[in-house]
């Protein structure tokens, strides 16, 4: 594999979508935390770049000439239109389940630096007088929330189109896809509460689900296992969160998707309930 060539190209695809979503604020930022696939990203992402799937227009189910129609206004508020179910990538059954793992996690990278919005696609940029939210004190603009960013991931990668509501994703028992008319079972994975067992037990693209006091399902992350490359060791996750939190730098992560810390005296390992894994492990 030419290494090299791999991490440039992925640099160029992450750093054309930061610029793109970037506001002022979030430029500064520069996060310690990488991923390093062991695909070569043009076999990995090549139909990502260009092709169908690229094309941001195409990323709901409505056409795009539809999507800031003023009968639209009541219909989808905030939230904007929905998301498309893509079909399954040209040779997906052949496939490794790492590379199906490392894909998942090279579409989510493709979305760094979009912001904390709820939205159904990343694409959606609600106009001004568009509805907005009382409770998002922020500026309207591109971006995604945590369960329609892992929705969006599996579904542009794999054709999985896993429900955007968080409370539905977190009881998942089976995927839809990939492609429309499919389902295959998920893996609901019960982590032992000794944060080392999080390391050998989960997988690359797992998805992680947190829960508030009462229980209740409220976040949900994408681990990103033994691929991932941070100054101090800790695990990483990749998510979008409203929440602030810091990097190993001592630096404040904007709000929104990015790569940050699993560390054990940190929420997402406090508030931990389950895993599900959509990608099942290689037949022995």
């Amino acid at each position: 594999m030419a290494i090299n060539r791999s991490f440039l190209l992925f640099g160029l695809l992450v750093t054309s979508a930061f610029l793109h979503a970037q506001t002022p604020d979030r430029s500064a930022y520069k996060s310690p935390y990488s991923i390093a696939l062991s695909f070569d990203v043009k076999d990995l992402m090549g139909d990502l770049v260009s092709g169908p799937r690229a094309d941001p227009k195409e990323q709901s189910s409505v056409d795009f000439k539809n999507w800031y129609a003023e009968a639209n206004i009541k219909r989808w508020g905030y939230w904007g239109p929905p998301s498309k179910h893509y079909p399954a990538p040209a040779g997906l059954s052949e496939r490794k389940a790492q590379w199906k793992r490392e894909r998942v996690l090279a579409v989510g990278m493709s979305l760094v630096g979009r912001g904390y919005q709820h939205h159904h696609i990343p694409e959606w940029d609600p106009p001004a007088g568009w509805p907005t939210q009382a409770d998002l004190k922020r500026p309207v603009a591109k971006g995604l929330d945590c369960s329609n960013f892992v929705s969006f991931a599996f579904n542009q990668a794999l054709g999985f189109k896993l429900p955007s509501a968080i409370g539905n994703l977190g009881a998942m028992k089976d995927a839809p896809g990939p492609g429309e008319g499919h389902s295959n079972p998920v893996q609901r994975i019960e982590v032992p509460r000794d944060y080392a067992a999080f390391g050998t037990v989960l997988r690359s693209g797992d998805i992680l689900f947190m829960k508030s006091g009462d229980g209740t399902i409220t976040h949900c992350i994408l681990w990103i296992g033994d691929i991932g490359k941070s100054p101090d060791k800790q695990p990483l996750i990749l998510d979008s969160t409203g929440d602030s939190g810091v990097d190993s730098n001592g630096n404040k992560i904007p709000d929104g998707i990015y790569l940050r810390a699993f560390r054990p005296t940190g929420f997402y390992f406090k508030h931990f309930s389950h895993a599900i894994r959509v990608i099942p492990d290689d037949a022995s």
